[in-house]
């Protein structure tokens, strides 16, 4: 038997809400109306999908298995209608965006005046912090995070690869010589990033945690930057932060073994898969479009590298 979307959406609804009453506000229905469409759908899947307390709602072990494809069956269906009906929407109303604050100075806030200029009536509040935010009790509309995700009861589209590279500014190499392999980092100042005392490199599709030491740690990229290019050590940086740096060669990326640093993911993460607002996708459409056009590639040695001219 097809299931009911709506019964779907109950379901994606109530895992990010973590509340019945939320769902059923989200979707302009009752509580005693969302609670029904669930057990419908938990009587047609044969499982309970959610443990309800009086306190909150949470997922079962069956219901942690079907959210993602409750989620992905309402984005084909979105997807369809969409397709159907070209032009009909409008992007519209209070946009609020959440990114880290590197991120979201050189990628996100440059695609500002180009989305404001096509949506006239959408109203953007970005947000840019580098702390987790936790995007529904902050009422957000979508966050651009580069990270490992935690919390499946949120929607994530992969964006785009973030390959990361390890630099030193030119000084220092001349000063202190060029590593080359792994072993050689622990001769060399390692600046590193909120205190973590390793740096994890990929090897035969396995992760690999190199130990390093510093006398320089900071909980702040940008602070990272300011010291590698001063000459202080080598750091990690992801590819779009350091394009500038590269290009004008004030920083150059350094290769241990032929491994490359572990690989990030650029993700845009929002609340709930069942219908999405069109100003969301709007958003999400064009910061694809942005990051396709940095190569988040290492250039060859003297090529420098660039990231859409940003």
């Amino acid at each position: 038997m097809p299931m009911d979307s709506e019964e779907l959406a109950v379901l994606v609804h109530a895992a990010a809400a973590g509340s019945l009453s939320e769902a059923a506000r989200r979707m302009g229905t009752t509580p005693a109306a969302a609670s029904r469409r669930l057990a419908a759908l938990e009587r047609q899947v044969g499982a309970r999908l959610m443990q309800r307390t009086t306190r909150n709602l949470t997922l079962t072990a069956e219901g942690e298995a079907f959210l993602p494809h409750a989620r992905a069956a309402l984005e084909a269906m979105e997807a369809g209608q969409a397709a159907l009906l070209p032009g009909r929407e409008e992007a519209s109303g209070p946009l609020r965006v959440t990114a880290s604050m590197n991120f979201g100075r050189k990628i996100v806030a440059p695609l500002m005046p180009r989305l404001l200029a096509e949506h006239p009536r959408l109203r953007v509040d970005l947000q840019l912090t580098d702390s987790l935010v936790d995007i529904v009790a902050e009422g957000i509309d979508l966050a651009v995070r580069i990270a490992r995700l935690r919390d499946s009861a949120l929607v994530a589209q992969k964006l785009a690869p973030n390959p990361r590279l390890l630099c030193a500014s030119p000084g220092y190499l001349t000063a202190h010589g060029t590593p080359r392999t792994v072993a050689e980092l622990a001769g060399h100042e390692c600046l590193v990033l909120g205190g973590a005392p390793y740096w994890t490199y990929e090897l035969d599709g396995q992760m690999r945690q190199i130990r390093v030491g510093s006398r320089f740690t900071s909980n702040s990229i940008e602070a990272l930057r300011q010291a590698c290019l001063g000459g202080l050590g080598l750091s990690l940086f992801s590819a779009w932060d350091i394009a500038e740096e590269l290009e004008a060669g004030r920083l150059v990326p350094v290769e241990l073994d032929a491994l490359p640093p572990q690989e990030l993911t650029v993700w845009a993460v929002y609340p709930s898969a069942s219908q999405v607002p069109r100003k969301v996708r709007v958003f999400i459409a064009m910061l694809r479009e942005a990051l396709q056009d940095c190569p988040f590639r290492p250039a060859p040695a003297g090529a420098g590298a660039s990231c859409g001219g940003r």
